[in-house]
């Protein structure tokens, strides 16, 4: 009977603390207060206050027509389509192999470039205007397939010995294979900016839904969410699709069940350099201009997408594609016009990168992504 008591009474919970005992440490007013919750909720009241007060001074000065503030709408949402096409090459690497391919932009430059001899030969030859969409459609299969190339070598050489490195190594190496590809083809093509030839039947409005919109900028945006909306019911669909979201999820899982993880990564960077390939087409038909460098802003501005619509979400990509191109569009003259500023429109890389660093800090995982950043 002693010892079934004892039992009992050593199987009881020790009792809690009085109230005024000093049971633990105790938590000063700075640690309870949340310091950066009130930053970030200040820091959000200020920029919905700037917002508001930029945007009532530029509409109520009538700076801009209707008519204006609809083509650059237009125009961003073209300029984003772009955006949105190179940021999936970053997420769809990042979701398998959770490194940042710095050098994607390059993947970009060279599909565009590459394919700039072929457009000024077919320009010559007449055939350019005679049969425009066979031609546009043989630019468009010429810099995929170069961007393709360029973006599996890369993953060859350069990431897979690196791939059970620390993860600042392939980072770097990313970097020194942006300069690398950045000056190679400085070498091979010059440093010359190059005009792509006009296509006479892509000049022109069409009216669409009653808006009038540059031939151009539709084939961008038409291009854009087809491609998009192929790549969303690829990875939902096929059995590669399957693979690749496995390998995103465990990559030694995925080996032991019989995936073969190194076919579905230099598949990732295969459709990756394709969707690059095919940005750099577009990209000519927007801005008519192609150079060696042509991929290192473009390339940021789509790697800023990637984390605002949040890093690894295809959708995300695109959402954030979509919307950095809007905001850069639209945001310097509806923010800056109305205080008198002369170019708002210089301002417009400003504009991007701020939305990147208060993304970082309001939201660091992205519109889509987790609310909390990923511990290293």
């Amino acid at each position: 009977m002693a010892t079934s008591s004892a039992t009992t009474e050593s199987a009881e919970p020790p009792a809690s603390p009085p109230p005024g005992d000093a049971g633990g440490p105790q938590l000063g007013l700075a640690d309870r207060i949340p310091l950066r919750r009130i930053i970030r909720w200040g820091l959000a009241v200020a920029l919905v206050l700037g917002i508001a007060s930029g945007a009532y001074q530029t509409l109520a000065a009538g700076v801009f027509s209707p008519a204006q503030w609809r083509d650059l709408v237009v125009f961003g949402i073209a300029q984003g389509s772009i955006y949105a096409l190179i940021a999936l090459g970053y997420t769809l690497v990042y979701g398998i192999l959770f490194m940042i391919n710095f050098a994607h932009g390059e993947v970009f430059m060279a599909g565009g470039f590459t394919a700039f001899f072929a457009a000024r030969a077919m320009d010559q030859a007449g055939f350019l205007n005679q049969q425009p969409v066979l031609a546009v459609l043989i630019l468009l299969a010429i810099a995929m397939a170069v961007s393709t190339t360029v973006a599996v070598t890369l993953e060859r050489v350069a990431y897979r010995p690196l791939r059970n490195a620390p993860r600042l190594i392939p980072l770097i190496t990313a970097i020194g294979a942006s300069l690398f590809l950045q000056y190679s083809f400085r070498g091979l093509y010059g440093e010359d900016i190059h005009s792509y030839p006009r296509i006479d039947a892509l000049t022109g409005t069409w009216t669409i839904a009653g808006i009038p919109i540059l031939r151009t900028q539709a084939i961008v945006i038409v291009a854009a969410l087809a491609l998009m909306v192929g790549l969303y019911f690829f990875i939902s669909r096929t059995t590669m699709g399957r693979s690749m979201r496995a390998v995103a999820e465990d990559r030694e899982i995925a080996s032991l069940m019989g995936i073969d993880v190194n076919r579905v990564i230099v598949t990732t960077f295969a459709i990756g350099g394709m969707l690059a390939g095919a940005a750099g087409i577009l990209y000519a038909l927007v801005f008519r201009q192609v150079h060696f460098l042509m991929g290192f802003l473009p390339g940021i501005k789509a790697f800023t997408a990637a984390v605002i619509g949040g890093i690894g979400s295809i959708i995300g990509a695109a959402v954030g594609g979509l919307l950095l191109g809007l905001l850069e569009a639209v945001a310097p003259f509806l923010l800056l016009s109305g205080a008198g500023i002369p170019a708002p429109n210089q301002l417009k890389d400003v504009i991007a990168f701020s939305i990147l660093v208060i993304v970082l800090i309001m939201r660091p995982g992205g519109l889509f992504g987790s609310r909390e950043p990923e511990k290293l």
